[in-house]
């Protein structure tokens, strides 16, 4: 489990006086952003290999507010993969200074050929590195319908 600690700022209360849901989500990416990082995916290896992650969506479900001057650990579980690295899933949790549970989101996305803008496979190198990527307890191997379970599809206006 990967690990990072947020003091929560003045910039990051709402006018209930708690942790924005904003906030959540830059915690969140922030913390991806170390992950990737520790694991071989830095921003340079990201632009030398044309490729960018993308988030299909987030689902955040809160348990306690927090509140400003508090002190959150923000943990990353990768929860599943693609057999050809295109896929991910992480989950997120959120505790306060006490260990309690506060928050958790479930992240699903894929990555993508900057050049192109259309979704791609992982080349044999990253690839090679995404398949040591500690993995949760609820692990899956996903698969393209997987990210079409929320049944949720475009609608333009006409």
């Amino acid at each position: 489990m990967y690990k990072k600690d947020f003091e929560i700022r003045w910039s990051d209360v709402d006018g209930n006086g708690h942790l924005a849901n904003s906030a959540y989500l830059n915690f969140m990416s922030h913390t991806r952003v170390g992950f990737l990082n520790e694991h071989g995916f830095s921003m340079k290896k990201l632009i030398e290999y044309g490729i960018g992650p993308v988030v299909f969506s987030e689902q955040i479900h809160y348990f306690k507010e927090s509140f400003l001057g508090q002190t959150l650990t923000v943990t990353l579980t990768v929860a599943g993969l693609s057999e050809d690295g295109m896929f991910f899933k992480f989950e997120h949790n959120f505790y306060n200074e006490k260990g309690k549970h506060v928050a958790t989101c479930d992240i699903l996305g894929a990555w993508m050929d900057l050049k192109t803008r259309s979704l791609t496979i992982l080349p044999e190198y990253l690839k090679d590195l995404v398949a040591k990527f500690p993995k949760s307890s609820n692990f899956k191997t996903l698969t393209k319908q997987d990210t079409r379970q929320s049944g949720k599809r475009p609608q333009d206006l006409s």
